[in-house]
């Protein structure tokens, strides 16, 4: 870590990182106001979430991430954009859902580019499987969205297949859907499609009917 990314830890995680508790958490306490909530899993160094935080001011943000570098220098780009509508929770995702998200209270969840576990003896370990997607899909609201991104074929493919298969699911488009606005593109996104690298995004709503 670098010392901003420690200062910015040591400076500003009071006030912007939410300590995991085995209970409800009172997220209009947390933002000091009533506002559509989004949870991003894995925001890795931020970068994307700072951006999507900025051009969503009406929506709040939690971040969940397990890394403390990326937690360092999403805590430095929340003090450098003043971004008041993000917070962050250090602590596994599976567990922030089980216990501090409600059902049926998300607006939305994001899932981009996760760790796609190229070797097939690896698969298992990839994040989107049919029971973190049954949790995920439990805790959106009504018309609430889940959007996962990827940039490996073959995870695009399963993640096609697990999404498609949930019941309380369903898809925006058919297939995989165009980026969508307030989704940046991220550096290395760009790199790999100058490269004709491919790129997909899944953009499915809680289906209630």
């Amino acid at each position: 870590m670098g010392t901003g990314q420690q200062k910015a830890l040591a400076e500003l995680s009071p006030r912007f990182v939410l300590p995991y508790q085995a209970q409800p958490q009172d997220w209009a306490a947390s933002f000091g106001r009533q506002a559509p909530l989004v949870l991003e899993i894995g925001f890795g160094m931020g970068a994307a979430t700072a951006q999507i935080a900025a051009v969503r001011p009406d929506t709040d943000f939690v971040g969940v991430e397990v890394h403390t570098p990326g937690v360092g220098a999403l805590l430095k780009r929340i003090a450098e954009e003043g971004l008041s509508n993000l917070r962050i929770i250090q602590h596994d995702a599976v567990q922030v859902l089980e216990h501090m998200v409600q059902p049926a209270s998300l607006a939305g969840v994001h899932v981009f580019f996760p760790d796609p576990w190229h070797k097939k003896k690896h698969n298992k370990r990839r994040l989107i499987q049919p029971p973190l997607v049954a949790l995920l899909a439990s805790r959106l609201r009504p018309s609430g969205v889940l959007h996962c991104a990827t940039d490996w074929q073959p995870y695009a493919e399963q993640m096609l297949e697990v999404l498609s298969a949930e019941p309380l699911l369903k898809n925006t488009t058919e297939g995989y859907a165009p980026r969508p606005d307030y989704r940046p593109l991220t550096k290395f996104e760009a790199r790999g499609l100058k490269l004709g690298h491919g790129v997909w995004d899944l953009v499915f709503r809680r289906n209630d009917d």
